[in-house]
């Protein structure tokens, strides 16, 4: 096979790429490990949407995650795990997000210059300013629903999102009336589901189940929908499901030639592209580099430095609920049918004075508790401390689901990269293709506990405010399992990064590892759209090369 472009992943990634260089006039090839689904599988099927059920991504026995937790002591054993996988399936991890598509704030770029050195955080090779643009260019292009201007704490943006906020539940009104009167500033989440027909595709039906499972009305704008399809139309991309790609090519020149992977069979193919781009996720993509390895790069592609899989940086995740009764609110309509709470705060995204060494806080979103009939009477059954079943339980679940209404919030963290969270190959565990599985290990600073229990508490104390019947917290500290950065820093230093700006391999220039591997820090608010314009920028700049005849030679 030959092509101008081969993409490795279909996600955040890959998705921009394949529509701005099949619009550009490339020819275009993208691989993607998992199935293609179509609208018609995205169903409401909570068992479906689990992650053991391998249905978007790989069970642990097939396709394993080797993760080694620090401890006091040091590291614990080894644990085989599906942690750190996005999404395994054409769109990777946009078919099943929640859709949450925030701006980092801009100081997030520039962390070293304004708070000095901290454990392994650096500075970005380009600014805010350089993004922006590509930050509404992902909005309009994936379709985002949101309120510019409503959230005080955002850097400057030049357009607005391209459609109003999606309907939010009655006891958002209540929310934002509690945080007025505490000082704090609620605003819309923007989200990547329509709030209106968009682009061709249909509005959001406001079902019950969104984050965590695929849209069988097209509405969530993932990369599948809202990219690749695009992309195809075009008549130069091609999206080939079910390739595993066990090694990234290299000719005589020391350039990427392309690809190898095996199809569903296990057969083999080799792709020759002038150009690869990665964009696997973090961990994947590290660990195909390493895979690659050569008489030319012994340690595995483009790893000269030896900085491939170093400054992984996953994200700190914590939660609050707290319970309404609805006899006990009637201004809060709490039996009203509607999905969404849709409203979120950046108020905390830096903390104040003594609560930590570091001033990096979090971003709150608060949601109501979805109908998962599963996961609520796994939870209710355990509630307090105290096992039920049987009458006891079926009681606590008509109470849930007929007598209250649930709030949570969930907090969202940047990860400080330290030396301590890497990724390498497992010198054991292997893959059902039989290569090595990635194995990395997790030891988050201190700060993200201290910082985690304060934004909890702050939390909590507006569903104290609102008047809730009952407050829990939740896990504090958490390491999500599904925000990836860093693996392949850019930067403009040769010696302390892998990539330039442009996300281009310092060593070998005809290869572009576009995913959350290429963030210096992992910025406090989800990278979903920072993923999706730096591809926008990104694709941009291998379009100029190619116009300048730098990959036709």
């Amino acid at each position: 096979m030959k092509t101008d472009v081969v993409i490795i992943g279909s996600g955040a990634g890959g998705g921009p790429l394949a529509l701005a260089l099949s619009r550009a006039g490339c020819k275009v090839l993208v691989l993607e490990k998992g199935p293609l689904y179509s609208r018609g599988d995205y169903c409401h099927d909570e068992i479906l949407a689990s992650e053991q059920s391998g249905f978007f991504i790989p069970r642990a026995s097939q396709d394993p995650h080797v993760v080694v937790m620090h401890g006091p002591e040091g590291p614990l054993e080894p644990e085989t795990s599906n942690l750190g996988w996005i999404g395994s399936c054409v769109g990777g991890g946009t078919v099943r997000m929640g859709g949450y598509l925030f701006r980092l704030h801009p100081d997030e770029l520039r962390l070293r210059s304004l708070y000095g050195d901290y454990e392994l955080i650096e500075d970005w090779p380009f600014s805010y300013d350089e993004l922006e643009p590509y930050y509404c260019r992902a909005e309009w292009e994936v379709g985002v629903s949101g309120a510019a201007g409503a959230n005080p704490f955002e850097g400057p943006r030049s357009k607005p999102y391209p459609m109003p906020a999606i309907d939010v539940h009655p006891v958002a009104d209540t929310l934002d009336r509690v945080c007025r009167r505490l000082g704090l500033t609620s605003f819309p989440t923007p989200r990547a589901v329509n709030s209106r027909p968009y682009q061709g595709r249909p509005g959001c039906s406001y079902c019950d189940f969104c984050a965590a499972y695929g849209c069988p009305t097209g509405a969530k704008g993932s990369s599948q929908e809202a990219l690749l399809s695009r992309a195809v139309e075009t008549g130069r991309c091609d999206i080939l499901p079910k390739a595993m790609v066990r090694e990234i090519t290299v000719g005589r020149d020391g350039l990427a030639s392309g690809c190898v992977f095996l199809d569903e069979s296990g057969k083999e193919h080799e792709v020759s592209a002038k150009v690869t781009c990665v964009s696997c996720s973090a961990i994947e993509s590290a660990r195909l580099l390493l895979l690659s390895k050569s008489p030319r790069f012994p340690d595995g592609l483009a790893n000269g430095s030896g900085l491939v899989g170093r400054n992984l940086q996953l994200h700190i995740s914590s939660r609050g609920s707290a319970t309404f009764r609805c006899d006990r609110h009637p201004e809060m309509l709490l039996r009203e049918r509607g999905p969404f709470l849709g409203r979120s705060l950046m108020d905390y995204y830096f903390l104040p004075p003594g609560v930590s060494e570091f001033p990096t806080g979090g971003l709150l979103r608060f949601g109501l508790s979805g109908p998962d009939p599963i996961a609520n009477a796994h939870k209710l059954a355990s509630r307090n401390g105290t096992l039920i079943w049987g009458n006891r339980l079926k009681r606590r679940l008509w109470e849930y689901y007929n007598e209250t209404r649930e709030i949570f919030f969930e907090v969202f963290q940047d990860f400080v990269p330290n030396v301590r969270t890497h990724v390498v190959l497992d010198p054991q565990a292997k893959d059902e293709w039989g290569l090595p599985s990635a194995r990395f290990s997790i030891d988050p600073p201190e700060h993200h506990t201290r910082a985690a229990q304060w934004l909890v508490e702050r939390g909590l104390e507006i569903f104290e405010e609102m008047g809730a019947d009952q407050t829990e917290p939740g896990i504090v500290a958490g390491i999500s399992d599904y925000l990836l950065h860093g693996t392949c820093r850019a930067g403009k230093n040769r010696g302390t990064s892998v990539l330039n700006e442009y996300c281009q391999s310092h060593e070998v220039p005809n290869l572009f590892v576009v995913d959350g591997s290429f963030m210096p820090t992992s910025g406090i608010a989800p990278p979903t759209l920072t993923i999706l314009a730096n591809s926008f920028r990104t694709a941009d700049h291998i379009i100029s090369r190619f116009e300048s005849g730098e990959f036709d030679s």
